[in-house]
């Protein structure tokens, strides 16, 4: 069977995985408890406002007005299901979820491409099975009306992107480079954070090379704000001051450090989940009660320093072994963790193997891997982490996973080879005496 055939056999396998676990999934989406806020959340109330003709507003469960909550990418997509097949219906959960099934298992083409290019055409299989059969991108795409899955396909593509680009010496394609950039930052913002270090890099190869690295670099941030300008326009037209991509950073700031640490997304901390602060979000409105959140985390910080280092320490652990808390009452309400802890910590020291290996064989397409690894949930270190944050780099946790299961395989085969010539000679000695 052809590569390109293949893969095509690998995607669909993925998609329908993930589309027969949506048919057990998708009512999950249809409690009409606290008018179906499980059904996407804030994306999902924003969508529906904007699909009634609201605007883009009304991100919790009152009529508050417009809003800078996300990024407008995904709750449009979300919108235009919602006028399609209706708000909160049942067909508008598959078709969501379908989508994001689908998102999911298309991240198997670029994930195989950059695989390929790094590590070769073995590792490249390994990883594109592996994501194939990836636990959490079943529960992604399946369980969360959210833009995860999107943005996992575009980061990766960025990324395929980021390691291939400097073959490229026309400004189109540089300029193109600068387009998917603006969409990501316009899906989740947390991603720009990698566009200095991962263009920088690209550009060093480019300069290497004698090419004309400035001008690259020139026509991707140029094309990157020409793309993002349009939504940094509406806001300060809206709210009459810069609002950069959106308002929330204090809130998830406020969420993941107000002393609370009984578990990593404590209740009383967020407006959808406390009524004291739903309260004093819709009296203050969303500008003021954000500005309000600064004052009481910059507090909470300058007062209890050791406290936050403690819970920043806590919070990296969490994110790559999935320990948050050993306690009864917090396992009595996460109950998976234990699963989650061990399949987390196998992947970490998988890529951190993988990470090894390719050090050890001096390979130059490592960096970006461990660029986009440290800095894309640095964010989180010091605001709030859900286990959902992290899925957008997992397919280079896969490759780097399957790069070390190679090798040690390989090393098992070598073991496996050396132990059967030792018991062969050993039995020919014994025969001869």
């Amino acid at each position: 069977m052809s590569e390109r055939r293949l893969l095509f056999v690998i995607v669909m396998i993925a998609l329908a995985l993930r589309l027969l676990t949506v048919v057990f999934t998708y009512r999950g989406q249809l409690d009409p408890r606290r008018d179906h806020w499980a059904f996407g959340w804030e994306t999902g109330r924003i969508a529906r406002s904007v699909a009634l003709g609201q605007g883009f507003a009304n991100p919790l469960f009152e009529k508050t007005g417009p809003t800078a909550w996300t990024t407008p990418v995904y709750p449009y997509f979300v919108a235009g299901v919602f006028k399609t097949f209706g708000v909160y219906t049942a067909l508008s959960a598959i078709v969501l979820l379908s989508f994001n099934s689908l998102f999911s298992a298309l991240t198997c083409v670029p994930l195989f491409l950059i695989a390929r290019e790094t590590f070769g055409q073995k590792a490249a299989m390994w990883a594109t099975w592996g994501w194939a059969f990836f636990p959490p991108s079943f529960y992604f795409a399946s369980s969360f009306i959210w833009e995860t899955c999107l943005t996992t396909l575009l980061l990766t593509w960025l990324f395929w992107f980021t390691i291939r680009i400097e073959k490229y010496s026309g400004l189109a394609a540089w300029a193109g480079y600068g387009l998917l950039w603006g969409v990501i930052a316009l899906t989740t913002p947390t991603a720009i954070a990698l566009l200095p270090v991962l263009l920088g890099w690209a550009c060093l190869r480019v300069h290497r090379r004698g090419g004309r690295w400035a001008a690259n670099a020139s026509a991707v941030l140029l094309v990157t704000c020409i793309t993002v300008a349009p939504w940094f326009v509406r806001n300060l037209h809206t709210f009459h001051q810069l609002i950069p991509f959106r308002d929330t950073f204090w809130l998830v700031a406020h969420v993941g450090n107000n002393g609370d640490t009984r578990h990593w997304d404590p209740p009383e901390a967020h407006p959808s989940t406390s009524a004291r602060e739903q309260e004093q979000f819709n009296r203050l409105g969303e500008l003021n009660y954000m500005a309000a959140k600064k004052r009481e985390v910059v507090q909470y910080v300058v007062g209890h320093p050791g406290a936050f280092l403690r819970t920043t320490l806590r919070r990296i652990l969490f994110v790559w072994t999935g320990f948050w808390s050993a306690s009864s009452d917090y396992l009595r309400e996460e109950p998976v963790d234990p699963w989650n802890i061990l399949m987390s910590t196998t992947l970490l020291i998988c890529m951190l193997s993988g990470i090894r290996r390719g050090f050890r064989e001096d390979n130059p397409l490592l960096v970006p891997f461990v660029l986009i690894l440290a800095i894309f949930p640095a964010v989180h270190y010091l605001t709030i982490y859900q286990p959902i944050y992290r899925h957008p780099i997992d397919p280079e946790i896969v490759i780097l996973a399957a790069y070390s299961a190679m090798d040690l395989r390989s090393d098992f085969c070598k073991f496996r080879s050396k132990m059967r010539d030792t018991i062969l000679s050993m039995e020919e000695s014994k025969s001869a005496t």
